[in-house]
């Protein structure tokens, strides 16, 4: 929408899987634009007469398409979480800078100058006194995506080896290919890094974190049916940053068993909440917030008069392609690249983590400000949708730290492996100096 006033053009569509690459020409072809249709992203990469790349893949592929398009000379823009791999993301970073190139991430909340951007100038001005701790919260319907006893076959009309691609080729185990790859750990980065990465995003534009946290953990599982799904449906995530902690809290499950109702915290159930000593700000939307005093009465409330979303944080970018200064972007790689690896960080403790009854959750965690509240409030969360968490446990991820100058682990070669994959070749994602 809108692109015809911003001046481009849409010249080519590129889809592994041919009915949606047919379905998405004829679209464009309606309104009489003739594109060319490709399944291989390399093959787009070639033509000199295209400028600007969007990547919406699944995850596993967007930060090497986008690396491949700015080494290609094209400028990019690349859907939520910009990694599937905390590296993989800072080569992408590194490629932006040392080709000059303009990348967009995807965090469409960002283009929210007035209905989130101006709450975040209030509470950075001081006028609810110091943050004490952020809270994210995706708060989402997801049930079982039902189990399969054998591999199932690809559907038609696909290119698997390209669907795969960075991925190891594996057979399909589970029902659905499309979609359900999100809760799959070699494609996907479950909700944190599906729907919670825009949360995150919204939790760091307040606190002006420019670095990963030096401490992560997480508490997580995924509980209240047996399905293929690998991911955890309801996980807290702690990150330790000096200034304030970021808590982060993913419940698929509804906010009882049986019920249709989905849980929320002040309001929010995608949403963040920012704690300060006078008050707080409730964002439970991409275009809204509103600031509260210590009795919940509301002080102030903004909200975006022209729509946020997509189109304005697409425009900008183009605005930037323009401009050729990255510092135009709303949300520049860099960011993106931060707030989706602050996903990528928590998901390595669980996936290092061991199940745990609920008190040796309680003692791992007891010295860490507001996780004690949150994680007590999830075991509550479960008891009333019937998950006996004595018995049917959650995974107590590891204390992880970190020095976030080298985006790497302390004394943690385990964690620092799911910091990366093993590339399978061809697609071998670039190490950029």
């Amino acid at each position: 929408g809108g692109l015809k006033d911003a001046g481009v053009r849409i010249t080519a569509l590129c889809d592994v899987y041919d009915a949606v690459l047919r379905k998405g020409v004829d679209a464009q072809d309606k309104k009489g634009v003739k594109v060319t249709a490709y399944t291989d992203i390399r093959k787009v990469l070639e033509n000199k007469d295209i400028d600007i790349v969007s990547i919406a893949t699944p995850n596993h592929w967007h930060s090497l398409a986008a690396i491949w398009a700015v080494q290609a000379g094209k400028d990019v823009y690349v859907e939520k979480p910009v990694s599937h791999n905390v590296w993989e993301g800072r080569q992408l970073v590194n490629a932006a800078r040392k080709y000059k190139k303009i990348v967009q991430t995807g965090t469409q909340s960002r283009a929210s100058r007035v209905g989130i951007g101006e709450a975040v100038k209030f509470v950075q001005s001081g006028q609810l006194g110091k943050i004490i701790a952020v809270r994210g919260t995706c708060y989402k319907p997801r049930g079982s995506i039902g189990k399969v006893d054998a591999a199932q076959p690809i559907p038609p009309g696909i290119d698997f080896d390209l669907w795969c691609g960075p991925a190891p080729k594996d057979e399909v185990r589970r029902s659905k290919l499309h979609y359900d790859w999100h809760w799959i750990w070699n494609y996907g980065n479950g909700d944190l890094g599906n729907q919670g990465i825009h949360q995150m995003d919204i939790g760091r534009w307040f606190t002006g974190e420019t670095e990963l946290s030096p401490r992560v953990w997480s508490v997580g599982g995924r509980l209240g049916y047996k399905d293929d799904g690998e991911t955890p449906n309801t996980q807290t995530i702690f990150h330790d940053y000096a200034k304030a902690p970021l808590n982060f809290e993913v419940r698929g499950l509804p906010s009882a068993k049986g019920s249709k109702d989905m849980d929320n915290f002040m309001g929010a159930k995608v949403g963040v909440i920012v704690h300060c000593e006078g008050g707080s700000v409730v964002i439970s939307n991409y275009t809204s917030s509103t600031a509260l005093d210590k009795d919940g009465k509301q002080i102030k409330a903004w909200k975006e008069e022209k729509g946020g979303g997509e189109a304005p944080h697409f425009k900008n970018f183009i605005e930037a392609v323009r401009s050729r200064n990255h510092k135009d972007l709303y949300a520049d790689i860099l960011e993106g690249h931060l707030s989706s690896a602050l996903c990528h960080t928590g998901n390595i403790s669980h996936r290092l983590g061991m199940t745990a009854a609920p008190g040796a959750i309680g003692e791992q965690i007891k010295g860490d400000r507001e996780a004690s509240a949150t994680v007590e409030r999830m075991f509550d969360h479960l008891k009333a949708n019937e998950v006996h968490i004595d018995t049917d446990k959650l995974t107590l991820g590891p204390v992880l730290k970190m020095n976030p100058k080298t985006e790497k682990f302390i004394g943690n070669a385990a964690a620092d492996k799911l910091l990366t994959r093993d590339y399978r070749k061809p697609f071998v994602g670039p190490a950029i100096a």
